[in-house]
């Protein structure tokens, strides 16, 4: 059992990463383009509001028709769910950097909160993607121990799903917090 759930796990990590890092990266891009100028902000934030009420899960059949496989299918649905978050939550960060005298602690508190909700987006499309078509990874462990009746197993993969999540989004509180630290010191020393 503990090697078929470290396997799982790998899957839906790899899953996971392979569609939430250029997805990170991009919306970041394009919400730093979008939020540093208020009339592009206005356009820009009607306009992928409709994207971004799509649930990302909703696309899965239409990328399975594309894509005729769910691996790739699956990977196109994390990134663009988690795209339209990223994008959006960094342009309403880059407005209050703007209204708070282009303060960068405010710019970094919002950039990382964009990639925590994207963590989140993406984490969460991983896990009902696997649950509806596998083949494997801790939301198809956990259909199928559903399936079986196996509450010992369903148990273990949502504790898995719980901490492997929590450990993503602490790891991004770590990591902005120490770039808020280094930009306050910075300032320290420029004064």
């Amino acid at each position: 059992m503990e090697q078929t759930i470290f396997i799982d796990v790998l899957a839906s990590l790899q899953k996971f990463f392979v569609g939430y890092i250029p997805a990170a990266v991009l919306g970041s891009f394009i919400g730093y383009l979008i939020g540093i100028n208020g009339t592009v902000y206005q356009i820009f934030r009607r306009i992928f509001q409709l994207p971004h009420s799509i649930p990302p899960i909703a696309l899965l059949p239409i990328m399975l028709l594309v894509f005729r496989e769910s691996e790739p299918a699956a990977i196109i649905v994390i990134f663009i769910g988690t795209l339209w978050t990223v994008i959006i939550n960094t342009a309403i960060g880059m407005r209050h950097f703007h209204r708070q005298n282009n303060n960068f602690r405010v710019a970094i508190f919002h950039l990382f909160h964009a990639l925590k909700v994207g963590v989140w987006v993406a984490w969460f499309t991983v896990i009902a993607i696997e649950m509806l078509i596998g083949p494997k990874g801790l939301g198809f462990l956990a259909w199928n121990a559903y399936k079986a009746g196996n509450t010992t197993y369903i148990i273990q993969a949502i504790l898995y799903i719980g901490i492997i999540g929590s450990l993503l989004d602490q790891f991004l509180d770590v990591i902005g917090y120490l770039l808020s630290q280094i930009v306050a010191d910075g300032k320290k020393s420029a004064e």
